[in-house]
């Protein structure tokens, strides 16, 4: 788990139902993946309310002169994983392939993507919004597979398709020390039609943005003063919703999440890492991991190297790291009958 608490959140939030219990590829809950803060092509968008081609959110910042602020975006870009075994022929694409005992799996990874601007100053953005392109190349990578003698047996192949769109930001002025600081996420990569896997392959899933100020303090949407309400109201969030970040009490930093968060959102120390599944309990998920059978967990470890990471992670665990997974007493309150 990161040792950043607004990187922990944020990563949960970024691969929250990446892969789901069971954990595996053969798993009918995971037949249709990628289903948090789609960002989709917008020609195949038009006409279809429930996958939108863009993210708008607005939040509330109290800054003096000089103020600036950073802020991240992030989201997942679908890849490929195709396994190919070694034939005389050459080689040829196959659903899985075992080699010394392990399973390799012809299906869906992802990987991460960031986009940046840094150090951006609040007072410049309110005469003028900054702009900046979102480009990504298509592109493969190859990994050898040897089978126990070291012979060549057979090759993934990983591969990614090209995202076109942009970032803009930029800021209006409400008042000497009031702004309204806005995001916008667009997806203007080329859609010819095709399947629904095909348009995930072309869309940002799991977008969200990290807002830091230095210099100044961002309002609660979700409390803000009475004396704010309106301002706070008529801010514009589509497809995200910000929420203060960090400990509580600290108003630097606000994450935009497709998922309805509180603010100051907290990860449970007892938890023993991100199983992907926030509507389970994770004492649950961890149960059901030990209990699967060899065969189960063979699959479980050839689905997705971060379902690998899980069961290793589950099966390391003490004896006194799984009690504390049944519940913990975080305060006391009296209930007044």
């Amino acid at each position: 788990m990161s040792a950043d608490p607004v990187r922990a959140i944020a990563d949960a939030v970024l691969y929250e139902g990446y892969i789901l219990w069971p954990y595996r590829r053969s798993a009918l809950k995971n037949r249709q993946r990628w289903t948090f803060g789609g960002i989709y092509p917008r020609a195949h968008s038009e006409g279809r309310e429930d996958d939108p081609w863009q993210l708008r959110t607005e939040c509330l910042l109290e800054a003096g002169p000089g103020a600036t602020v950073d802020v991240e975006v992030r989201f997942l870009h679908v890849v490929e994983r195709q396994v190919h075994r070694r034939s005389a022929s050459g080689l040829e694409p196959v659903s899985e392939l075992e080699l010394g005992g392990e399973r390799h799996l012809s299906w869906e990874e992802a990987t991460e993507r960031e986009l940046r601007a840094d150090r951006l100053l609040v007072g410049e953005l309110s005469e003028t919004s900054l702009r900046i392109p979102l480009e990504i190349e298509a592109g493969s990578s190859p990994e050898e597979l040897h089978d126990t003698d070291g012979s060549h047996a057979g090759t993934i192949v990983r591969s990614w398709q090209g995202l076109e769109g942009s970032v803009e930001i930029g800021v209006e002025r409400l008042g000497d020390r009031l702004f309204r600081l806005g995001v916008s996420v667009s997806n203007e990569t080329p859609w010819g039609g095709g399947e629904r896997e095909a348009v995930m392959a072309l869309t940002l899933c799991s977008s969200h943005v990290v807002i830091r100020a230095t210099g100044g303090e961002f309002v609660s949407l979700t409390d803000p003063p009475a004396e704010l309400a309106g301002e706070a109201e008529a801010c514009t969030n589509e497809g995200a919703w910000p929420v203060l970040v960090g400990e509580p009490g600290e108003l630097g930093t606000v994450l935009c999440s497709p998922i309805i968060l509180e603010d100051h959102p907290r990860i449970a120390p007892e938890s023993p890492g991100d199983l992907f599944d926030g509507g389970e309990i994770d004492g649950m998920l961890v149960l059901n991991i030990l209990s699967l059978t060899e065969e189960e967990k063979a699959e479980m470890r050839a689905s997705d190297p971060k379902a690998r990471e899980i069961l290793d992670r589950t099966e390391a665990l003490s004896e006194d790291e799984l009690m504390a997974l049944h519940g913990t007493i975080r305060e006391f309150s009296q209930v007044n009958r």
